[in-house]
């Protein structure tokens, strides 16, 4: 039977020499493979440039129970994306995203907060103006919160360690090997006070937007197995001054 969804792509690879496989993430059953064919016609190449990373789509689905691959029928853009994939700054911010949420999403059950949170974030990149250059940490850092690991911030005083392990913030080092010294568990806490709406007021300079990039990372990995290495965060440590 056919099921009309709403989707958020994540990735697409080369399955052979006619199909591609796009995973997408819906908003009724969450993660989804899609087998999509491909070819050199203007039509394929048209088709192709539909399933970039992050495209939000609306679709029919063919969801045969006991198979992981699905078939797509009459697929459109919901939004269209106009400066995401234009501009190299934002592009690069999308892959990080799509290389992050394709590691980090294993669930194939439906999560309505976490696919409005994506597709709201989606939208607000392609037209933010001021605070680009925070995007990717506030987007990383309140993803947290929907995948059940985001920090517990109401133990937070100044000066306080931060246990990476357990997420919460202490007056002194605990046993675990994972501490951040209060200099740096201050960085968790400033994470949290950024939202999309005020990013543009805060200012930091390459070393501190990088560590603070790699703190969070370390975070999510210590939480998330499946998170591993990512090859997008190297582009983005080079982009903003």
């Amino acid at each position: 039977m056919y099921e009309s969804l709403n989707g958020i792509v994540l990735n697409t690879i080369k399955y052979n020499d006619r199909h591609n496989i796009t995973h997408i993430y819906t908003d009724r059953h969450g993660l989804m493979s899609f087998l999509v064919a491909q070819g050199k016609t203007a039509a394929a190449r048209m088709r192709a440039a539909m399933f970039m990373p992050l495209g939000l789509l609306q679709f029919e689905a063919r969801i045969m129970p006991g198979k992981d691959l699905c078939t797509l029928h009459d697929v459109r853009r919901v939004h269209a994306l106009h400066s995401l994939y234009a501009d190299p700054v934002k592009n690069a911010v999308a892959m990080f995203m799509s290389e992050l949420l394709t590691h980090s999403i294993q669930e194939r059950e439906q999560n309505e907060p976490l696919f409005r949170y994506i597709a709201t974030s989606v939208r607000l990149l392609d037209t933010m103006t001021d605070g680009v250059a925070n995007f990717h940490t506030c987007f990383l850092y309140h993803l947290g919160s929907f995948l059940g690991i985001e920090p517990d911030i109401s133990s937070y005083q100044e000066g306080y360690w931060f246990d990476m392990t357990e997420g919460t913030f202490h007056s002194r080092p605990s046993g675990g090997s994972h501490n951040l010294r209060p200099e740096q568990a201050k960085v968790i806490y400033l994470l949290s006070r950024m939202s999309f709406s005020n990013l543009h007021i805060f200012r930091f300079n390459r070393e501190e937007r990088n560590q603070m990039l790699d703190t969070i990372l370390t975070y999510y990995r210590l939480h998330n197995s499946t998170l591993g290495a990512l090859r997008s965060p190297d582009i983005l440590k080079q982009l903003f001054v």
